[in-house]
């Protein structure tokens, strides 16, 4: 239904539009708030069954698991005290010994071999060509079993086996108690019975499914998807649940795994071992029923919409088309009485609000155009200049040595020791470094000096209105740099030591600013060759 408006007031300028937008918002917010309120209802409604369901799935088969290990690890241990002492002199003798109990119990699909005190392969059931005589010192099974622990190691590639294992270790005693050997046993993680039921099943429709993880290992020791088996975890920041389930949280929740699709989790732990599974679902399966209740709630407040604005239409029609001819008759009159000037706002009203907000909103840009100029001309590890603030400097210095007769010099520093505290220590602990660099050094220039840093471990300091002995004032300062930086370094909480290796390079006005910062590298790298921690002042 459409009203005859004034050739000057545009359609969205009329009351009656607005009235009409202000209708079908209302009846809009209403049909959204019901929307929002039955899926949000139904959704967490159906949340606390899904997550108590994948509760109960994932413990019962993290239950499974640990029993299956626990079994294995109980066999392993009442073979190994079965097992004759004096069979570790002969080695054939104990391959016998276990090839019949192996076949016994063949729970260990990918053999059983016994070490020395060594660690080194003394016999084998069956027999690998690549396990016997091999030197297994270095597992950590092998070193706990040989320290008189039964233990459970972690899930490795098998040298021998060429296949996803799990090894386990039980020491061998002879009649005094003294360990005498290792006696381990080898699971291939995708052998019938133990973990390949769990690599084989789905949860659902078939896109959910379990995750066992090694949190210690930050490893996927099995999967119900089989390109995810024995590859690393996403690091921290990908997946929130995962990162708590990581840090020990075990229970239920929501989240968007490491493929952004969202789903529904449970964590229990697996006791024997230290792992945990995870069974997951996928939410839009989780929460169909969400979905189509939301479909049939959309087709009818659409339907409600289009009901209330022919009603809302056909009213207004009727009751304002008075209003909307006296509008008429009233801008006839005032026709050219409008000033050209814009005209000022004289209420607080909402539009009154909005422009101040506008007003405010433009002052914000202001300032954050200012931050991103300071950002662009400042290192933002350590807030010093960088090398375009410094470059500009240096123009500015070089320019008033040219009117007042001064001189210039820059020391570019490079940081002895630097390297190692970053690749030993970390990545963190080496802008510890440079941050505590750029405070001492900070408290030895003046005001009218610049410090910066240019590169990863290097800084340049330029000194601006010296006089003829700039070179002499430039190597003052310089000592001071190497004196300041003496005193250990506290990074990590471990005492470290820093040096500095110094180039100097003095000007004037008439010096190219890129021929003295080259001269002054010239003069670190000598540095750096003459044994470091010294400073070498170099000619431009």
């Amino acid at each position: 239904m459409m009203f005859r408006l004034n050739r000057r007031i545009r359609p969205f300028d009329s009351l009656i539009s607005r009235l009409m937008l202000l209708g079908l918002c209302l009846v809009t917010i209403g049909i959204a708030a019901r929307y929002y309120a039955i899926s949000h209802f139904l959704r967490e409604d159906l949340a606390t069954v899904v997550e108590a369901q994948q509760l109960a799935l994932a413990t019962y088969v993290a239950r499974d698991i640990d029993e299956r290990i626990v079994h294995r690890r109980n066999l392993l241990e009442r073979i190994g005290a079965a097992l004759p002492p004096d069979l570790l002199r002969r080695p054939a003798a104990l391959r016998a010994w276990l090839k019949e109990h192996y076949e016994f119990q063949p729970l260990f699909s990918a053999g059983l071999f016994v070490t020395d005190t060594r660690g080194v392969a003394l016999a084998d059931y069956p027999v690998l060509p690549d396990r016997e005589h091999g030197d297994y010192a270095d597992r950590d099974y092998i070193k706990d079993a040989l320290a008189g622990r039964t233990t459970i190691g972690r899930p490795v590639m098998g040298r021998a086996a060429k296949e996803p294992v799990l090894p386990m270790a039980v020491p061998l005693l002879d009649g005094r108690g003294e360990v005498r050997g290792a006696l381990v046993g080898i699971t291939a993680l995708a052998t019938p019975g133990f973990l390949d039921l769990l690599q084989q099943s789905h949860i659902g429709k078939g896109t959910g499914g379990f995750l066992l993880v090694s949190p210690q290992d930050r490893l996927f020791v099995a999967a119900s998807e089989p390109d995810m088996v024995f590859t690393p975890t996403p690091p921290s920041g990908v997946n929130a649940l995962h990162d708590r389930a990581m840090a020990g949280y075990r229970g239920t929740g929501i989240t968007v795994n490491a493929k952004g699709v969202e789903e529904v989790s449970a964590m229990v732990t697996v006791p024997s071992t230290g792992w945990f599974l995870v069974a997951r679902l996928p939410s839009r399966e989780a929460f169909a029923t969400v979905a189509r209740t939301q479909s049939f709630l959309l087709r009818n407040g659409v339907l409600a919409f289009m009901v209330f604005a022919a009603l809302a239409s056909t009213g207004m029609y009727v009751l304002l088309r008075p209003l909307s001819r006296a509008a008429d008759h009233a801008e006839r009159m005032t026709r050219g009485e409008i000033p050209l000037e814009p005209l000022p706002v004289v209420r607080q009203d909402e539009v009154g609000h909005l422009i101040g907000a506008f007003n405010r909103l433009l002052k914000k840009l202001d300032e954050q155009q200012a931050e991103l100029a300071r950002i662009a001309h400042h290192d933002s590890l350590t807030g010093l200049p960088n090398r375009a603030l410094l470059a500009d400097r240096l123009h500015q210095a070089l320019a008033r040595a040219q009117r007042t007769g001064s001189r210039v010099a820059l020391l570019f520093m490079d940081l002895d020791g630097f390297k190692l505290i970053n690749d030993s220590l970390g990545h963190e602990a080496g802008d510890d470094a440079l941050r505590q660099v750029a405070q001492r050094l900070g408290k030895i220039v003046r005001q009218s000096d610049t410090l910066a840093r240019v590169g990863g471990d290097e800084f340049v300091l330029l000194l601006c209105d010296l006089g003829e002995d700039a070179e002499a004032a430039a190597g003052i300062v310089a000592q001071k740099c190497i004196e300041t930086l003496l005193p250990p370094f506290t990074v990590a909480d471990i005492p470290c030591a820093i040096g500095v290796s110094i180039g100097i390079a003095t000007g004037s006005g008439d010096t190219a600013a890129g021929a003295l910062l080259q001269a002054a590298d010239r003069g670190m790298y000598r540095a750096k060759k003459a044994g470091r921690g010294r400073y070498v002042a170099c000619p431009v």
